[in-house]
Order: structure tokens, then sequence, then C-alpha cells
């Protein structure tokens, strides 16, 4: 594989002042008048030829600032940034635009900052206005435009600036739901053509996509990275530990996706179709899904809940029991069966199951036990109407004459 980006042992310190005053008295004083905050602590990783890469983490974990040195707009206190051609960043919107200008000429002032030439932006301006659809609006000036108009127009300068490494901060989740699809085809194209794209983002669905490979930022530092579902995984379980006052929370033999405070744990998913009797079931067809669990402890109101994904991970179905107001109530060192049944009204394919035993409405808070790919089934045919996708949403047809 060709690398195209290799980031080695990045660091990133500020210094915080309490005044403006401080700094300047550390200038002539020599003396110490600041704290460091260290934003970016020793990391490394490599992006290679047209793989795409996520990077995910809480508020503060330092994805931004390593977007930011890798960009070049920030340079790190210590460390090497070894980029193997152009790199482009869509990282604060706004940003590399005149407000005053129109958007016709922002495409040139723009262009000319990511680097491209004048020749190339003019070569490749109709391209730009054509994809961003702004239609006449491209000769209003910027400061007229809404945030997602002016999504519109760095995505469509970056994309079309014909970059070797292209970084996404969140840019994506501005704007409406077509141009966002257009967007997230337009990667997957330019990825086919070997370009590299490093995507930040909270929509972890997007990241299960779009990305080959998944960095987990923490407090500064690398906390995990691979498999984009292992380390998603991972996520939940650090934004579950981070809730968890108590530190009662605790990963299951090092088992990735197998986590909680085990007060109450889940022994056995299973699900097994009505006709079928078995786990391949058609769609249309009811199916009740079983989630076997022991309580440790007397608890009131425990939540039991599941997710259905598809074979890329996406969120297809969930819910649990707090959405539909039932209580439970459990007795100490007691099993349990909670069946879910349902028609399974969703596209032929396979899919997983996964289970949550939590309070209120989600995992985050008071995580019992939380167990990813709990059991995986597979929708072979369709009961009734023939339809395309991921679920039948069986329509009311009808047709009628209009007299005029």
């Amino acid at each position: 594989m060709i690398k195209v980006l290799e980031v080695k042992n990045i660091t990133k310190i500020y210094k915080i002042y309490k005044s403006n005053f401080d700094r300047l008295k550390e200038i002539f004083t020599k003396k110490i008048y600041h704290k460091e905050f260290i934003s970016n602590n020793n990391i490394s990783f490599d992006l290679y030829e047209g793989e795409t890469l996520g990077i995910i983490g809480v508020n503060g974990a330092g994805k931004s600032t390593i977007l930011k040195i890798i960009a070049g707009v920030t340079e790190p206190t210590s460390g090497e940034i070894i980029r193997h051609g152009r790199v482009t960043a869509l990282l604060e919107l706004g940003t590399g635009f005149n407000e005053q200008l129109s958007g016709y000429e922002n495409i040139f002032l723009n262009g000319t900052l990511i680097g491209m030439t004048q020749k190339e932006c003019k070569e490749k301006a109709q391209d730009i206005i054509d994809f961003s659809e702004l239609g006449s609006y491209i000769d209003e000036p910027i400061l007229t435009y809404s945030s997602g108009m002016k999504m519109r127009l760095a995505f469509s300068i970056a994309i079309y600036s014909q970059p070797q490494i292209f970084i996404v901060d969140e840019a994506l989740s501005v704007g409406d739901a077509h141009f966002g699809a257009k967007c997230t085809k337009a990667l997957r194209e330019k990825k086919k053509q070997n370009m590299s794209i490093i995507y930040v983002s909270h929509d972890l669905n997007s990241l299960k996509l779009l990305c080959d490979r998944v960095i987990l930022l923490n407090q500064g530092s690398v906390e995990n990275e691979g498999d984009p579902e292992v380390v998603i995984n991972n996520y939940n379980f650090l934004i579950s530990k981070l809730n968890d006052a108590d530190e009662k929370i605790s990963m299951k033999d090092d088992c990735k996706n197998s986590f909680g405070t085990f007060d109450v744990e889940i022994i056995k998913v299973n699900i097994i179709g009505e006709d079928s009797n078995s786990n391949v079931i058609s769609s249309g067809e009811e199916a009740t899904i079983e989630i076997e669990i022991k309580s440790n402890k007397d608890i009131s109101n425990m939540t039991v809940g599941i997710m259905i994904r598809d074979k890329f991970a996406q969120d297809i179905f969930g819910t649990n029991t707090y959405y539909h107001n039932l209580n439970i109530d459990l007795k100490a060192n007691t099993y349990y069966t909670c069946s879910y049944k349902m028609a399974l009204n969703i596209g032929i394919g396979k899919y997983s199951i996964t289970a949550a035993l939590h309070s209120s409405d989600t995992h985050l808070k008071d995580c019992s036990h939380w167990l990813d790919n709990a059991t995986n089934f597979e929708v072979a045919g369709i009961v009734g109407e023939h339809f395309v996708g991921l679920c039948n949403l069986h329509p009311k047809i009808s047709c009628t004459e209009v007299v005029q």
C-alpha cells in the first residue's frame, strides 16, 4: 500500500494565560505565568492511497487540533507531518471566504488558498457552480449566504481541487439531506479514483458506511485504532465511563463488544421466525427476539433494548421497553426472558442484533450491560408484495381519473 500521509509523534501544547498581562510578564521577567494544555499527545498514524480514515472522540479529545496540524493551519509543538500530495481541508465553514465578495469571486480566492492555480479555478468554475446547485446565488456576496449555502460552495471547491488527501470535519452535518447524500456519493467516487479521506463526524452510521479504519482519540491520545465497528463500540464504552460517577463500568474479559456494571447480565440473545423456526427468516414473517438475562441484585425500572443492524453496521431499527412504557422490576439471583415479537418488514440481507440493559432511555446512563453483535440472522425471500430497499412500508396505492 502507498502512504500518502505520515503523522509521526505529534504533540501540541497550548499555553493558557489568565490575562494578556501575564503573557507580557512572562516575556520580560522570564517567570512562568501560564498553564499547559496538551491537546495532542504523541499521536502517530499513517494514511494510505484510496483509504478513508475516520477520527472520533468526545468533545475536547483533540480531533480538530490534529486536523489543523495535518492541514498546515497550526504547527505542532513536536513531531512531524509528511505529506505526499495536495491536502485540502474542509474544517470551519467560512474559512477562506471573503464575506464581501460574490460566490463566484470566492471560487478563485478560496481555490487559490487551497493550492489551485488561477487556470484551474477558471477551468473548473462551472463544474463547481453546477455541483453546488447555487444557481444565480453564485453572483451574490457570501455574507447573504446561509450556513448550508456556504457548505455547498466550500465542499464543491474542495472536491474539484483534486486533492490527494481530503479532510472533512463535521461539515456535512450542515445543510439538507439531498446535498449531504450528494457529497457522500462524490466522496465514494473520488475514493475509487484513489483519493484518501480523513473524516470526522459524530454521526456513527456515516463513519461505519464511509470508513475503512477509525481512530479513537481520548484526552489527546490514541485510545484505539482499527475496524470501524470495533472502535465505535469502544467509543460507546468510553462515553458510558464518562457518565459513570461510581466507576463501576468495565469491559468484560477484554471483550470489545461487551461492557457494563453487570448488575444485570445478558446471557443469550436469540431470534426465531414463526414459520421457518430458525434464524433464516422471510421478509414480512413474524419473528421473536428473545433476550435471556440474569439479575444479580434487586433493580427497579430496568430498560431492555435492542438494535438491528445491516451488514454495513448501519442502524436499521432500535427500540426498548422504556419507549413502550414497560416498567421491569428484577429480583436478585433470578433469570428472566424479555421477548420482542414483530413482523420483520425489512429487505433481504444479513443482519445482527445488539442488546442493552440500562436505566432510562439510553445505555449511556447507568449501563448494566451492552452486548454488541449478540446474534445474527438472515432475511431470505419476501412474504407478500415484492419491494426493494431496506424496509417495506406497505403502501396503499390508488389511481383516480382527474376530471378537468
